[in-house]
């Protein structure tokens, strides 16, 4: 056998990220998106292209002027052009090569350019709004996956709890597992894919992207309507002709009817029914119990746990009392004895409706999971070679920024700090590099005049035609004259192929 028939063939060194594998014929790197192909280095994953031929004839907020005063609507996606995306497209990585594909379109009459790359993200995070009443854990709390802090829970809000995830300090300022599993999460998480997590003092809960969180092994259902005091307010017209004194259950405020503003302007007279915790403003309660997975987002499961004993002088035997939480999931419907006991007694139905109004107003438990993300130096130095002017130019609102097509938020101060909702991108958007970081697709597009005054790399754009590779994956989103009431209408259709 001869020593040229004998001879493995040479590995290729990979640059597309700090990690710089040694990649053998056939293989990929440790992160799955390069490979070596007869010698060549190959991305494995295709160029995603969004494609919509659907023509609503609805105009955007006017983003800026054409040289002649016309103006452009900001339509990147929605247009009947097919709009290249970042996703698939690789990296600038080192940072002194331009970005992969820079392509230059003809909109309306406006030339335009669009440059994508795949950033890998040191400095990102997803920001987590879990739509639940149920205590997950205490603010700053610390979040867990395998044992390992991977962020913690930020302040509630109307109804969902926070969760701030990832970010620089646990990929890389911790231990090499909690860098790795970090990463690893925050993976499954932008690529719409269950994650379990256990919160300090708290709550083990599965987030998914546009599912219904489960906490302690139980699914959650519904959103609350409204706090204690907003579910009086909401309700009090339908409850002051069945009963004589509501109570809603609410973590952070409890709403007492015969006391709260709307039981006075329908002339509820006074109840004496009593409530424990700090009285804020009349019927409205705090600190009524501690929080937890019961009633409201309480840690009580029998709700005349938080009433105190009666007021003889203005109780009454015979006063119909109903107790409920903020989603209507539980309630009880007493009668005071002649010692003013609560007893429990069958609920009439026309108050049984008004309960079951509640639940009806509730919107469906969702987990949102946004990703947070900056884009420093090799993202700017693949579009130019100013870097500082390509900044300045999102700012100035004359370059437009999304991540794998959809809208992003960009953060108002120094740098790009951008957000934007997974459920908007295309499914599997998100790669990694094990350094550790997160690889995510981002697009910047602008006047082709604008790209060429901020030092753009001119000798580098394409016409979409010239830029297309072979492998291709298109998809398109639903179209927006759809069901309303289905979310999935506002998400994107399954990818179909090339």
């Amino acid at each position: 056998m001869s020593e040229a028939t004998t001879a493995k063939p040479e590995k290729i060194r990979c640059d597309a990220c700090p990690v710089l594998c040694y990649i053998a014929e056939g293989r990929s790197g440790a992160c799955d998106r390069y490979a070596n192909h007869d010698g060549n280095l190959v991305r494995l994953d295709p160029l995603t292209i969004i494609e919509n031929a659907i023509d609503k004839g609805v105009k955007a907020v006017p983003f800026l002027r054409d040289t002649d005063g016309n103006d452009w609507d900001g339509d990147l996606v929605q247009g009947k052009r097919p709009f290249i995306t970042a996703v698939g497209a690789g990296t600038t990585y080192p940072d002194y090569k331009p970005a992969p594909f820079i392509v230059s379109q003809d909109v309306d009459g406006v030339d335009m350019v669009t440059v994508v790359t795949e950033g890998i993200f040191s400095y990102c995070g997803v920001k987590v709004k879990i739509d639940t009443d149920r205590f997950l854990g205490h603010e700053r709390a610390i979040v867990r996956v395998d044992g390992e802090p991977i962020g913690h829970v930020m302040t509630s809000e109307y109804g969902s709890k926070m969760l701030s995830l990832g970010g620089v300090e646990h990929l890389t300022g911790g231990s090499k597992k909690e860098g790795r599993i970090t990463c690893d999460a925050l993976l499954r998480l932008c690529n719409r894919e269950a994650v379990e997590m256990t919160i300090d003092e708290g709550a083990t809960v599965v987030v998914q992207a546009g599912k219904a969180p489960i906490v302690n092994g139980v699914e959650e259902q519904l959103m609350r309507v409204g706090c204690g005091s907003a579910t009086i307010g909401m309700f009090a017209s339908d409850w002051a002709q069945h009963v004589d004194e509501v109570v809603v259950v609410d973590d952070h405020i409890t709403g007492v009817l015969s006391e709260h503003q709307a039981g006075k302007l329908l002339n509820v007279p006074p109840s004496g029914i009593r409530v424990n915790g700090r009285r804020s403003t009349p019927g409205r309660y705090f600190q009524v119990a501690d929080p937890g997975t019961g009633w409201g987002g309480t840690n009580i499961e029998d709700p005349l746990s938080i009433l105190r004993e009666p007021d003889p002088e203005v109780a009454w035997q015979g006063l119909r009392l109903l107790m409920v939480s903020t989603t209507g999931e539980q309630y009880a419907y007493f009668e005071l004895d002649e010692t003013l006991k609560p007893v429990a007694t069958e609920m009439p139905e026309d108050l049984r409706a008004s309960v079951l109004a509640i639940a009806e107003n509730c919107e469906p438990s969702i987990c949102s999971v946004l990703f947070m993300g900056g884009a420093g130096g090799s993202l700017r130095a693949g579009v130019t070679k100013r870097p500082v002017g390509l900044t300045n130019s999102v700012k100035d609102s004359l370059t437009h920024v999304t991540c794998g097509g959809a809208d992003a938020y960009v953060w108002p101060g120094g740098g790009i700090t951008v957000m934007a909702d997974v459920l908007n991108m295309p499914t599997n958007s998100f790669g990694y590099v094990p350094t550790p970081a997160l690889v995510a697709p981002i697009e910047f597009t602008m006047r082709l005049a604008d790209y060429a005054a901020l030092g753009g790399h001119m000798d580098h754009v394409r016409t979409l035609a010239e830029a297309m590779p072979r492998e291709v994956r298109r998809v398109e989103p639903i179209d927006p004259d759809g069901d309303p009431t289905a979310r999935s209408n506002y998400r994107w259709k399954a990818d179909r192929p090339a």
